[in-house]
């Protein structure tokens, strides 16, 4: 068992990273940052100049804003503007309306909105914001590292925050987070008292109800509600269909702009989706008690939250690598496995989805979900029969801890070229 002081440490590090969140994160995280610059300014502002990283200029151009119909950036600057309140963190438009939608059509077609690329931001997860009332006052809002993290406040010359120093793309601080390693997040996870990491069942409630309302629906491509589609599904009434159908309808509800709050994990709501819904599905195909249930989602979120440490919030790789190996986790957990399972289990992930892009949060991100919560359960299937890649075979270590450093360091070092690559093609179209 871990020591006390360890085990709360992880338990607040969870309780930050998973949270819910209403709409992609990135036009979300831009939208506080303007609410809060509208708070500073007293009143809505009446110019707003944004300078942005490429990361979430990426992840913010073609997604669907919550309760609009609408897509992109121009719209949640707008909401952030008029009715965007930083009390509700990254729930900030959870008071969109029809009539707020209007006059942020309105707002956009005055001109009042300027974006900018950084070009060279101190880190990927970077949103500067300098408001204005017709030249009176001027206001400048920063959210730097995370996508809540404001870094700094300044009215008028007075610098109200400024900690722009502690600006880094690492998830993790290393002076008040716990640094993990499997071994750790397998213990913690179960091992720890079931009434302490019960919270953790929140993200199935929330969750199935955003995959629920797109299979009901139309949203984004509808791959869940096509793969559910009695008379025409080729995976037949299986857990395969039953995680790819939940997993993916889900995400085309978030991607889609559906006004219903998903648990996001380390500021992704599509992680969270990930790193909940497969183990979810399969739980219940198996009929799983309520608090196998929660040790297997805490050991998918948890490990999702690792390996996101040494990534960065924001990179070339796409989320659902990530968080596909923590679903496979859980789900080799679910199967009746054991800590070298597990390991086994991660490696195969490693071996396969290593090098899959992240080319912006947009409704076809379900196809790349789809394709990693299948290959978790392959990779769980794979290890629950004795078999993991090995050391002889490309990117992969012996060593589990290695092996997604390994994961990570491509992600963040070696795709950097990539990321920009993509980035240009994406304005450039």
């Amino acid at each position: 068992m871990l020591e006390k002081r360890k085990s709360d440490d992880i338990i607040r590090l969870i309780k930050r990273e998973v949270v819910p969140a209403i709409g992609c994160t990135e036009p979300v995280a831009v939208a506080l940052c303007v609410a809060k610059a509208k708070e500073l300014l007293g009143n809505v502002p009446d110019n707003i100049c944004l300078r942005l990283s490429g990361n979430i200029l990426k992840n913010a151009m073609g997604v669907g804003i919550p309760g609009t119909g609408m897509i992109g950036l121009p719209i949640a600057v707008a909401l952030g503007a008029l009715i965007g309140k930083t009390e509700y963190a990254l729930e900030v438009l959870r008071d969109v309306t029809p009539d707020a939608v209007e006059k942020g059509k309105e707002y956009i077609s005055a001109g009042k909105i300027s974006i900018k690329l950084f070009e060279a931001p101190p880190c990927n997860l970077h949103i500067e914001v300098t408001a204005s009332d017709n030249g009176n006052n001027e206001v400048k809002a920063v959210i730097s590292g995370s996508h809540t993290n404001f870094v700094y406040l300044e009215k008028n010359g007075e610098v109200l925050l400024n900690k722009e120093n502690e600006c880094h793309d690492s998830e993790s601080d290393p002076e008040t987070d716990p640094q993990l390693d499997l071994r750790t997040v397998y213990e913690f996870s179960t091992e720890m008292p079931y009434e302490e990491i019960s919270f953790i069942l929140e993200a199935r409630r929330l969750n199935k109800a955003a995959a629920r309302l797109a299979l009901s629906g139309e949203y984004g491509h509808s791959l869940g509600a096509t793969i559910k589609a009695k008379g025409i599904s080729l995976f037949g009434d299986s857990p395969l269909e039953h995680i790819i159908s939940n997993t993916s309808a889900a995400c085309d509800a978030r991607m889609g702009g559906a006004q219903i709050p998903v648990m996001s994990n380390s500021g992704s709501g599509n992680q969270g989706i990930c790193a909940t819904m497969p183990v979810v599905s399969y739980a219940e195909d198996i009929n799983s008690d309520e608090e196998t249930t929660a040790r297997a989602l805490m050991l998918s979120h948890l490990t999702s939250i690792y390996i996101k440490q040494s990534l960065g919030r924001l990179s070339a790789l796409c989320g659902c690598v990530v968080a596909s190996t923590g679903a496979s986790a859980g789900l080799t957990y679910l199967m009746g496995g054991g800590y070298n399972e597990v390991c086994s289990s991660i490696k195969n992930m490693v071996a396969n989805l290593t090098g899959m892009i992240c080319d912006g949060a947009k409704p076809s991100c379900s196809l790349k979900i789809s394709s990693g919560v299948s290959t978790a359960l392959m990779s769980a299937m794979l290890a629950m029969n004795g078999k993991c890649v090995t050391e002889a075979e490309g990117i992969v270590s012996d060593d589990v801890d290695r092996s997604i450093r390994n994961l990570t360091s491509i992600g963040r070092e070696a795709m950097l070229e990539t990321d920009k690559a993509v980035l240009d093609i994406m304005v450039n179209k």
